[in-house]
């Protein structure tokens, strides 16, 4: 094991994480572990990681929980990252579910659920907001959702680097996007009018009921199922597919795969699936 980190707190600390969000940290993570907690139990006051192990065996403290689970969860995403799936989004999933919606008078509804700092959500409200300048009547919204407090609270700010923004179409970034001045010079905000489209909350895909109780047009749960074993992916993959509207999308990442996983999803391109 890691230095400061015994076996035994290893197994301690990585099945808690299991139980509270199925993510598998293997034995080739502990010094990843190690590090990423060592701030943790200095604020806490505790001598070294192990007691740490210890603390957290017998609280009860569901906030110290997520705490660790936000420590160890992986979070690194860009702007228009897999730019194959909006394009998919913008060339063939919104122009095949516009024509129901406007007949129906129903909204589009679409949940980023693994939004990490928010820059999937943000790009998929460039994309939808593109196209509906064309349909301004469309009622939208996206929901966006992380295991991660800190992420979320990054997220809704809407504050990124100048450099993060690369990706971004220029016309897009000047219609979309504030430049900061002064003390906030290299840095840009989304626009208010872009962000009161994207609401923000914690979610647990693992949790025993989903906040989320309208079906959606288009789910994004992508390089997040990688982290967890077949049984959890299964699990994950079936809740989500139940949060479809018939002939809704799933959109993974494309290092991701179903295989091995029983479902009943359509494979429609590399990390797109739909349901029946």
């Amino acid at each position: 094991m890691a230095a400061g980190l015994s076996s035994q707190a290893y197994q301690t600390i990585v099945g808690l994480v299991y139980r509270h969000s199925h993510i598998r940290v293997g034995s080739d993570k502990a010094m990843m572990l190690s590090n990423r907690l060592r701030k943790r139990v200095a604020t806490l006051g505790l001598a070294s990681v192990d007691e740490y192990a210890e603390y957290l065996k017998g609280s009860q403290d569901q906030e110290e929980i997520e705490q660790l689970v936000d420590m160890v969860s992986t979070n690194h995403t860009h702007f228009f990252r897999e730019d194959g799936h909006f394009s998919f989004v913008a060339n063939t999933a919104l122009p095949g579910w516009l024509p129901e919606l406007k007949k129906s008078g129903a909204p589009l509804r679409l949940w980023s659920a693994a939004c990490s700092s928010g820059e999937e959500p943000y790009t998929l409200a460039l994309v939808v907001a593109q196209l509906m300048q064309q349909h301004p009547d469309q009622v939208w919204s996206i929901t966006a959702s992380d295991i991660s407090k800190r992420m979320l609270a990054f997220a809704a700010r809407g504050i990124y680097r100048m450099n993060s923004v690369d990706p971004v179409p220029r016309e897009l970034l000047e219609r979309y996007f504030q430049q900061g001045h002064g003390e906030w010079e290299g840095t840009c905000r989304v626009k208010a009018e872009l962000r009161k489209m994207v609401k923000f909350q914690r979610i647990n895909l693992f949790q025993a009921r989903y906040p989320v109780t309208d079906k959606q047009h288009i789910i994004f749960c992508r390089n997040v199922l990688m982290y967890f074993d077949n049984p959890s992916r299964a699990t994950a993959v079936e809740r989500l597919t139940d949060m479809l509207v018939p002939g809704g999308y799933l959109i993974i990442g494309n290092s991701e795969s179903l295989f091995g996983v029983r479902h009943s999803l359509r494979s429609v391109q590399q990390g797109v699936y739909q349901r029946a």
